[in-house]
């Protein structure tokens, strides 16, 4: 018997013209992303093979768990800038933070030294469990500092789902949205998939990110440029990823 074999699907498009991957946690041995400088390298081929020329990544910075400082972030970019040379890969990889709103957040507002991207952009994330009720002060003082918050994956914030005002009620603070990419795929879950959807049609996005934390998530991502909901972000320009180049 002859085995049939079928055709790979080719996208139409990839993420060239995005040009910038800000949402990552690539940088090896630091957070619950790359184990590893070998993983790392894994991962950045996946990325650059999608059309992306630039890389930040954001490694988490929580109180408790993931006690990373300006320090540690920047000792293991090194490590991996250097195994990027080592291997020829050329393409630009920088680091800011993904940083966590605990009670730790508002001191180190304070203090300064926070790790930012492009002109003073910075990405911050919430409990997926409970609605922080000092949001609305925290984008405020982030905003007075000459800050430029952008919230992570808002779709994964389940109860935000009530209505699309309780987006809107952020954004409305002073904070511009950043989508994982993956969401629009069902990558977690038909709930965080529907939300994604609304933001996109509802033109709430701003940038979108790949949240890349291992190899499924790149598979996930390559999936996602079969989505037509991607294809309206891209084509209606009002992304601003290229800003952080």
């Amino acid at each position: 018997m002859f085995g049939f074999f079928k055709k790979k699907r080719i996208p139409e498009f990839d993420f060239s013209a995005l040009g910038v991957d800000m949402h990552s946690h690539i940088l090896p041995g630091i957070d619950d992303g790359a184990p590893t400088v070998k993983e790392s390298i894994l991962l950045i081929k996946r990325l650059q093979k999608l059309g992306f020329q630039k890389l930040i990544a954001t490694p988490h910075i929580m109180a408790d768990y993931y006690r990373n400082t300006p320090d540690t972030i920047n000792r293991a970019l090194d490590l991996l800038r250097e195994e990027l040379l080592k291997q020829k890969i050329d393409i630009p990889v920088e680091a800011a933070a993904e940083y966590y709103l605990d009670e730790t957040f508002e001191n180190k507002i304070n203090a300064g030294n926070l790790m930012t991207m492009g002109k003073d952009y910075i990405l911050f994330e919430l409990s997926y469990i409970n609605y922080p009720n000092n949001i609305k002060d925290i984008i405020q003082k982030l905003n007075d500092k000459g800050l430029k918050p952008i919230l992570a994956h808002p779709e994964r914030y389940p109860y935000l789902y009530g209505s699309i005002e309780n987006f809107y009620k952020i954004k409305e603070y002073g904070c511009y949205f950043q989508l994982n990419t993956i969401s629009l795929t069902g990558y977690y879950g038909k709930a965080t998939q529907k939300i994604a959807e609304d933001l996109v049609e509802n033109m709430m996005i701003d940038f979108i990110g790949s949240d890349m934390h291992h190899l499924k998530h790149a598979d996930a991502l390559e999936k996602s440029l079969f989505v037509p909901a991607l294809a309206q972000l891209l084509d209606d320009g009002a992304l601003q990823n290229k800003l952080l180049c």
